[in-house]
């Protein structure tokens, strides 16, 4: 982790590694049952399209971010919002001692905030208008900020950014490979032996797929969920008022429940990358498949620390 002053976590720096080692396993052999069964004419054409979708989503993650959410990057004097967050986040960045991020706003109304970026340098921290209407406390979007910028200072961004690249990859190539098959691929075997068959290529490959993306959600999943916890408590610890990040917590959850079902939907791809994932107060998630603890847990987590630094909770 660069030196800032946010609290080093080092169960989140092993997990990030264990992780990464885990999905780099669950690739290498990926890639060996396509370099073993893939037309070898076809290889050089995916080396090519892999690496450029590696590209794009390592080097232009902030600004895929920024335009799939419609998020625009704000200048202190551009209005009330974007000099408020400024105002916040320059507070921040002084007292963790870490290079500003840029500063961008989403005109949505669901209240949500996330960061995107590889590196500290090339990061942008993003506040919808909905979360700005809704947290007029200062501390409470301070302490929000705040957990966005832990992930920053962890770089756990950077490890989610190519860990979902490798679970999306996985995913487009099941499906590519499902949508040849419905096209004939499955049964196509012209009196050839089943191992040598279309059929049993596109069959093979799709079904170590879908074995990648599963793996690669789970494992995906499991990291996103602590990471959640690190940045909560790291935060809290640089702000020195965990009960600010729980308050807003609870106003933020609360208001999922008054916003439109097709609101929360279209924001649904980027839950693993927000404070808070869009979904309904009430709504029940298994806890394998989510993307965040139950609220209750990190409030829980919350108080608990606001008793080990003696602050009122």
């Amino acid at each position: 982790m660069a030196k800032t002053r946010f609290a080093p976590d080092r169960q989140l720096t092993s997990r990030m590694v264990t992780v990464m080692f885990l999905l780099g396993l669950v690739y290498v052999a990926a890639i060996g049952v396509a370099v073993a069964f893939a037309p070898k004419g076809l290889l050089p054409i995916l080396i090519i399209v892999i690496a450029a979708f590696f590209f794009a989503q390592w080097f232009l993650s902030d600004k895929i971010a920024l335009f799939s959410m419609q998020a625009k990057v704000v200048q202190p004097n551009d209005s009330y919002e974007a000099r408020r967050l400024h105002a916040v986040l320059d507070r921040l960045c002084a007292l963790a001692d870490m290079p500003k991020p840029r500063v961008a706003i989403a005109d949505t109304d669901v209240p949500n905030a996330f960061a995107a970026g590889r590196s500290q340098k090339n990061t942008v921290v993003c506040a919808t208008t909905g979360l700005m209407r809704r947290l007029d406390d200062d501390r409470e979007l301070e302490a929000v900020l705040a957990h966005e910028l832990s992930h920053v200072a962890h770089k756990d961004v950077a490890v989610m950014t190519i860990a979902s690249f490798l679970g999306i990859l996985a995913g487009l190539i099941t499906r590519i490979t499902f949508e040849m098959g419905l096209w004939g691929g499955f049964s196509d075997r012209r009196g050839r032996d089943d191992d040598e068959s279309p059929a049993a290529v596109l069959f093979l490959v799709m079904i170590v797929s879908m074995l990648t993306y599963a793996l690669s959600f789970l494992l995906i999943r499991s990291l996103s969920r602590y990471r959640e916890l690190a940045a909560d408590r790291s935060g809290a610890l640089l702000t020195g008022n965990p009960s600010a990040l729980s308050s807003a917590l609870g106003h933020i959850t609360g208001e999922m429940a008054a916003i439109p079902t097709q609101d929360l939907r279209k924001q649904e791809a980027f839950n693993a990358f927000f404070f808070t994932p869009a979904i309904r107060g009430g709504a029940s998630v298994s806890t394998l498949f989510a993307t965040h603890p139950p609220v209750a847990v990190r409030q829980e987590k919350l108080a608990k620390l606001a008793v080990e630094m003696g602050r009122p909770f």
